[in-house]
């Protein structure tokens, strides 16, 4: 019979609804129940394309033997920790304090108030490599709880007291300087492999909020210095790898999560949302500033990507794809010789065996190879011939499972990526996705109730329980701000505006910095604060970074100081810690580029006016933002006052409130905005 999961909109709680452990949703209801019990609290937080967490749920939670201990001893919590980041921060601060490393799936013992008392991340179901049995460690714990309770308890006690103690650290009183970026940029230079790209070694996550800076410092700087230079050799050698090794779909297009090699050979196959979304908006600013034909490429197959196999049915996009499928990872993806020929034939086989890196022992494991493409093919129409064969062998296995519940954050960054590479690529109907994507978001996400407040999930257009965190407002608010510049339509501005005022009202902490929870939401045993990015831009610099954009796009100087205010943690930390601070230094980017002001005016049935338009988002300047209408359009306050001059199109562009002489030449504005002419293109 079901649990309780079963009317969880998260999948990945549903996809323990059929366990015999009694679970709980997290909520007060499950501590009032330990509480009844006299029991301590078991929290096991994982998410849906986790491959251990479906392994622990395999061995031990569809385990009658260990539900029967779970359910005698313990109330057990299911957590999906994109559901409840929250929860996920405080306690993943706690296992991390406690064992030296965390992970998923995460297993932790709480009190009654919540308060951990031991943590850990995958146990086996019998003693295995210095770890104990699942159920031993059950048992032990549960004596503990039950003979030495005080100890226990203290123990709970301490570990929080200890988890506050460590605070973030002070932002300074001042946004980013040059020399601040400067130093950044010197810093990651030494982290950099110079051999493969990217920074540090194995396992190797794609560090797309640190190459945005890095294509934006180089536009801002662009002097030709070796700093600058440096910086766009380490973004471009690094986009490459990623682009032609194994962690991307070189048939489907999109990137796999990590790559669990230094040389991007073989991933770790789960497709999310955000990385994706990130991702192809960074390959978009790189075509932007340099025309690479191998940003194109992934730019076109990603967003196919996230057309074809991640959008819901009320148009929003899915959270993930399993790394999984036929109960092991990358069987979906990754090929063997003999695989190529039942497709293929012999003599295309061995073309593509050698254009695709597919060995006769493999490059993955048990003979199956990733698939890399380190070079251009000789014959493109025969390597079409061939991807179009191989996808559709591939399109007839079993596919891996998908997580189709929305997060409103997540939505957010592909909404702005979607939109800005539609209009960059002249692709309407990827523009089109994001508007519809946006309509979700605002739908159901932030008209579920009538406080302006973002839920984070929905799932078959039914808004879950969850309040959103600091980072959807953020997000959220920038991908409303990209969809306005494209298309226009001032009612995403207003949206956005909405977003930026809720964060600044319930997440601010006072000092500049900002809470990943609102101010009134039910509290943790601590409120989690935290200025640095994970495999996400951090919350705190997402409003900070869609700050800066409101303000130009507004004039509204109070969304600017607030932006200069949270910027300071960037400031103490870019030296030391710029692999965690790459949003927050693309942000200080775009502040100290003013950021430009970009203002068209045309007359509605102007027929350049798409031209002029398009021109003006090639503006690799950081952060300039881009607002086009009629002479009236006074409701958009970046072109209120501004007319057109002898009929034709006219641009107004301006920085720190200076404006230029307003222009009809649409070479001018190019050379103005540092954008790659388009005027020739239809």
């Amino acid at each position: 019979m079901p649990n309780r999961l079963a009317a969880s909109t998260s999948p990945y709680l549903q996809q323990h609804a059929d366990n015999p452990v009694d679970w709980w949703e997290w909520g007060e209801e499950a501590f009032e129940e330990a509480r009844r019990r006299d029991v301590p609290v078991f929290i096991s937080i994982g998410y849906s394309a986790c491959h251990w967490c479906h392994v622990m749920a395999h061995e031990s939670f569809e385990n009658a033997d260990v539900a029967t201990v779970l359910n005698d001893s313990f109330v057990s919590i299911k957590v999906d920790r994109e559901e409840r980041p929250d929860v996920d921060s405080v306690y993943m601060d706690a296992t991390v304090s406690l064992t030296g490393h965390g992970g998923w799936p995460m297993s932790v013992f709480v009190d009654h108030d919540g308060r951990p008392f031991y943590a850990g991340t995958y146990f086996p179901p019998a003693p295995r490599h210095g770890l104990p049995s699942f159920v031993q460690l059950l048992q032990g714990l549960g004596d503990a709880w039950r003979d030495r309770r005080e100890e226990v308890l203290a123990a709970g006690v301490r570990i929080v007291k200890a988890l506050e103690s460590r605070s973030t650290p002070t932002g300074a009183d001042r946004p980013p300087s040059r020399e601040d970026l400067d130093a950044a940029v010197a810093t990651l230079a030494e982290q950099f492999d110079q051999g493969s790209g990217g920074f540090g070694g194995a396992p190797k996550f794609p560090p797309s909020m640190v190459l945005e800076f890095l294509l934006r410092y180089h536009a801002l700087t662009g002097d030709g210095s070796a700093l600058s230079t440096s910086a766009l050799s380490m973004a471009e050698t690094t986009l490459t790898a990623m682009a032609r090794g194994g962690m991307y779909d070189q048939l489907g297009g999109g990137f796999a999560r990590y790559s669990v090699d230094s040389r991007w050979v073989v991933p770790h196959f789960e497709k999310m949302l955000y990385d994706n979304a990130l991702l192809l908006r960074v390959y978009a600013h790189w075509w932007r500033l340099t025309g690479s034909p191998l940003a194109e490429r992934v730019v076109r197959e990603t967003a196919g990507f996230l057309l074809r196999e991640m959008r819901t049915v009320e148009g929003g996009f899915a959270s993930a794809l399993d790394a999984d499928s036929e109960g092991r990872e990358g069987v979906f993806y990754s090929w063997s010789r003999q695989q190529l020929v039942d497709v293929l034939g012999v003599e295309d086989a061995s073309w593509a065996a050698d254009l695709l890196s597919v060995t006769e022992d493999g490059t993955f494991e048990d003979g199956l190879s990733t698939l890399q493409l380190l070079q251009d093919p000789d014959d493109s129409e025969r390597w079409l011939g061939v991807r179009t064969r191989l996808m559709a062998a591939r399109d007839a296995r079993v596919r891996p499972g998908r997580d189709d519940k929305v997060v409103a954050s997540w939505n957010g960054l592909a909404i702005a990526a979607l939109a800005e590479a539609g209009a960059l690529f002249s692709e309407p109907a990827w523009v089109e996705a994001a508007a519809t994507a946006a309509d979700v978001i605002v739908s159901i996400h932030l008209g579920a109730d009538d406080d302006d407040r973002l839920v984070r999930t929905s799932r078959d257009g039914r808004a879950g329980t969850t309040q959103g965190v600091l980072d959807d407002y953020g997000c959220v608010a920038e991908g409303l701000q990209v969809l306005f510049q494209v298309t226009g339509d001032d009612s995403w501005l207003t949206f956005a505006g909405i977003c930026l005022d809720v964060a600044a009202q319930h997440f601010a902490d006072g000092n500049g910095g900002f809470f990943i929870t609102a101010d009134d939401v039910p509290a943790l045993v601590q409120r989690p604060r935290d200025p640095a990015d994970n495999a996400e831009p951090s919350g705190w610099t997402s409003v900070a970074n869609a700050c800066i954009t409101q303000a130009a796009l507004t004039g509204v100087m109070e969304y600017h100081d607030i932006a200069e205010a949270a910027l300071g943690i960037v400031t103490t930390l870019a030296t030391t810690a710029p692999r965690a601070m790459g949003w927050g230094l693309a942000a200080s980017t775009a502040l100290l580029a003013g950021p430009l002001e970009i203002a068209v005016v045309a007359d509605a049935e102007d027929d350049q006016l798409t031209r002029w338009w398009r021109t003006a988002l090639m503006a690799t300047s950081p952060g300039a933002v881009v607002a086009v209408g009629g002479p009236s359009a006074d409701e958009i306050p970046l072109l209120r006052d501004r007319s057109v001059i002898d009929g034709r199109p006219t641009a107004y562009v301006c920085q720190n409130f200076t404006c230029d002489r307003p222009t009809t030449e649409l070479g001018v504005l190019a050379q103005r905005i540092g954008a790659r002419e388009l005027v020739g293109e239809e």
